[in-house]
């Protein structure tokens, strides 16, 4: 252990000395980390630290503030660190380790898997992240620009579709079919990468409270007039899911076909329909969209052609870091 710095839990007595490296960070929130909603003002971050919504390690040196990570323990299925941000470039890696290790110390008797999505400058420090056992899975974020500088509308209107058969429909949501779409989800998720750092994919309670989550506007506003939902005789087989996770940003935070209908070019469909009618609703003035997006993984290459042959492109890839439970 380097003796210059030492670890410890953000206290009021670091309150107003700690201002000056969380506005460091605020200041490279966008263009490093990627955010894409504000955030926490520096008043609402304490508020929230104060009341365990998150918890906050700092890293001191000299009892200065020069590094700190954030966790938060409140799902009942992962931890999820959220980030570990440095000030300068000095002992960059000493910092993060210090600060792993202190995490891993107060979370390591909870028997919960850890995610961690590593994003920015984050990824360079894959190499000694694994040396404490963490697994990584590539994710890709792929942006559907509605700016004319881009060319994802002429692609979308252009996109090539296989037909399907008659028996297949296209319908928006009703509450009516969450059930059906918590199983398919459940189905289709359950042995992939994504169960392995959200745990929730791999029970049907778990996905239940994914899909609610969504509904009910947690992950932001859910856009039921554009999610669509695949039909096969009635019966619901497929979905993909829109809100909004910030003012003019929409998104695609869930896509899934069941497996005895994928193969059959209905995927490629069922996104059409939900893009074309957000782009509707942003032509008409109903609401003002700057782009839609989505994250698969960075070797799903269906998923990957999919997206790009209806208008997405690929504007970052990151690793999506996770901790199994022993």
């Amino acid at each position: 252990m380097d003796e210059r710095y030492e670890t410890q839990f953000l206290t009021p007595e670091y309150h107003k000395i700690f201002t000056g490296i969380y506005n460091d960070f605020t200041s490279s929130a966008y263009d490093v980390y990627k955010f894409e909603v504000p955030p926490l003002d520096y008043k609402s971050f304490l508020a929230s630290v104060e009341r365990n919504l998150i918890n906050c390690i700092i890293l001191l040196e000299n009892k200065i503030p020069v590094a700190f990570l954030v966790y938060t323990t409140v799902t009942t299925e992962a931890i999820e660190l959220n980030l570990i941000h440095c000030l300068g470039n000095e002992d960059v890696s000493t910092k993060r380790k210090m600060l792993i290790e202190e995490f891993l110390k107060q979370t390591q008797y909870m028997g919960k898997v850890v995610c961690y999505p590593m994003v920015g400058p984050q990824g360079d420090f894959i190499a000694e992240l694994a040396t404490y056992g963490f697994k990584f899975v590539g994710q890709a974020v792929l942006r559907f620009w509605f700016d004319k500088n881009f060319d994802c509308l002429k692609i979308l209107n252009n996109a090539e579709l296989r037909e399907i058969a008659p028996e297949y429909e296209l319908v928006s949501w009703n509450n009516d079919y969450k059930e059906h779409v918590v199983t398919i989800v459940q189905q289709a998720f359950e042995n992939t990468a994504d169960a392995e750092f959200d745990p929730r994919f791999k029970t049907l309670d778990g996905v239940r409270d994914i899909i609610e989550k969504i509904v009910d506007g947690t992950y932001g506003e859910f856009l039921p007039d554009t999610a669509t939902i695949l039909l096969h005789n009635g019966g619901v087989c497929g979905c993909c899911l829109t809100n909004i996770t910030d003012g003019k940003i929409a998104n695609i935070p869930i896509f899934a076909i069941a497996k005895d209908h994928q193969g059959k070019g209905i995927a490629k469909h069922l996104l059409k329909r939900s893009i074309s009618l957000l782009a509707e609703k942003n032509e008409r003035g109903e609401r003002e969209f700057a782009e839609i997006n989505t994250t698969t993984e960075t070797d799903n290459y269906p998923a990957l052609n999919m997206y790009r042959g209806i208008g997405f492109k690929e504007d970052y890839c990151y690793p999506q870091s996770y901790l199994p439970v022993k």
